[in-house]
């Protein structure tokens, strides 16, 4: 009878401790939208609506941040890329106005 070597170990299994939800991931971009909202209706034109823009992403952030870190990394990962996206919208809008009128309109 032939010699067989012995048996290898079972490969392991690394599993994410914490799935990430798609009800999760769909809670954290719209509160996020309505975040977005809530700051931008304060804006009269286009510089203000872009100054409450980008505070509204800082604070989106520094959220994220914290749940990545202490809560539910599915919504972090929601209000990260909503966040994201609608800081996206206010430079593009920012820029667009840039390149037509060559006025910079954030001073």
């Amino acid at each position: 009878m032939g010699h067989f070597p012995p048996a290898l170990p079972p490969r392991p299994v690394y599993r994410e401790p914490n799935p990430i939800s798609a009800g999760l991931l769909l809670s954290g971009i719209g509160a996020t939208a309505v975040w977005f909202a809530l700051f931008g209706s304060l804006g009269r034109d286009l510089m203000s609506y872009a100054w409450w823009t980008v505070a509204a992403a800082i604070s989106a952030w520094v959220v994220a941040a914290f749940l990545t870190l202490f809560g539910d990394r599915g919504v972090a990962v929601g209000v990260a890329a909503t966040s994201g996206l609608g800081l996206a919208t206010a430079v593009g809008l920012v820029a667009e106005r840039w390149i037509t009128t060559n006025d910079w309109p954030l001073w």
